[in-house]
């Protein structure tokens, strides 16, 4: 098993997650964070410091496709290690359905 982050993320992009993560596999992107899956180490420390619920085990129903995103993005975009503020508009942004479009592939600033 393995913690992906799914599309809540996007342009949230809380950071509570990565301050607690013992290993370090959460990378930055301009508007989403990933996990490497290959890195995570199934602790599940992360889950519940994610305040739009956007951290979930692969072994929900349908969470290949994450997981391959997820590993995508974490091998192009830069470690992030610091809690930094969350995106403006965050708190509207939680929840809302169909954010891919908004999805960002440039990369954070890591940190």
């Amino acid at each position: 098993m393995t913690y992906i982050v799914t599309d809540n993320c996007i342009a949230c992009k809380y950071t509570d997650c990565v301050e607690v993560c013992p290993v370090d596999c959460f990378y930055e992107g301009e508007n989403f964070l990933v996990i490497h899956p290959d890195e995570c180490i199934d602790c599940g420390v992360c889950e519940p410091e994610c305040p739009a619920d956007a951290i979930r085990p692969d072994t929900e129903p349908d969470m290949e496709k994450w997981v391959e995103f997820n590993r995508k993005y974490a091998e192009m975009w830069p470690v992030i290690v610091t809690r930094k503020e969350p995106l403006p508009g965050a708190e509207e942004m939680d929840g809302k359905p169909d954010k891919m479009p908004l999805f960002s592939e440039k990369a954070g600033t890591g940190g």
